[in-house]
């Protein structure tokens, strides 16, 4: 065992940790509690595994599920972001970026390189990993609301047009996941939980 290898991959695993302490604004099924990242990055890995078939094109399922669990490990720098807070995502590219130069760089440097990668390759959208790991990414916070009756879109007064729009990207990833997705939008917006743009 290479004993300076061994403990920097030990000091990652061990600052990931902090990931469980960064919490969402999504709430758990019952609405008991609000999810933490690291939740939130074990329920899309599972769901890219299960959901696999739905997806638009072959894609390598393991390699997604990695983007899946790191996506969003820079948070524990940057914060959470808000889907729909507009100030807070404009400086959300440049506080994840310097946070994962940290956290990553915590690994030895190919492991370091491999999960930057991952990680790049995730925000830049454009893989089959990565539009289908994006579409799960943002169909796991909007099937949680659902089942809550909507709770944190009502907390936060979220109109149709917001959703749509943090939601459209997910047809690049699957065309059935967004067929879908538009249905519980529409649902959601008949329940008043989603407010309607025109009202």
């Amino acid at each position: 065992m290479d004993k300076e290898r061994f403990a920097k991959q030990l000091a990652f695993i061990l600052e990931a940790d902090k990931e469980k302490e960064i919490y969402r604004q999504t709430h758990l099924t019952g609405y008991k509690r609000q999810e933490n990242d690291a939740e939130h990055a074990w329920h899309m890995a599972l769901m890219i595994y299960l959901l696999k078939e739905y997806a638009n094109e072959e894609f390598d399922v393991a390699k997604a599920m990695v983007m899946a669990l790191i996506h969003d490990i820079v948070e524990i720098d940057a914060g959470d972001t808000y889907a729909y807070d507009a100030e807070a995502l404009a400086s959300q590219a440049e506080r994840e970026e310097k946070a994962a130069k940290r956290i990553f760089g915590l690994l030895p440097d190919e492991q370091k390189e491999e999960m930057l990668a991952l990680f790049n390759e995730f925000e830049q959208n454009e893989t089959p990993e990565a539009k289908f790991a994006h579409a799960i990414d943002n169909f796991q916070p909007l099937i949680l609301n659902d089942a809550n009756n909507g709770g944190d879109w009502l907390a936060h007064n979220v109109k149709k047009s917001q959703v749509i729009k943090r939601q459209q990207k997910s047809e690049l990833g699957s065309k059935e996941i967004w067929a879908y997705t538009k249905k519980l939008i529409d649902k959601n917006v008949e329940n008043g939980y989603i407010t309607n743009d025109d009202e």
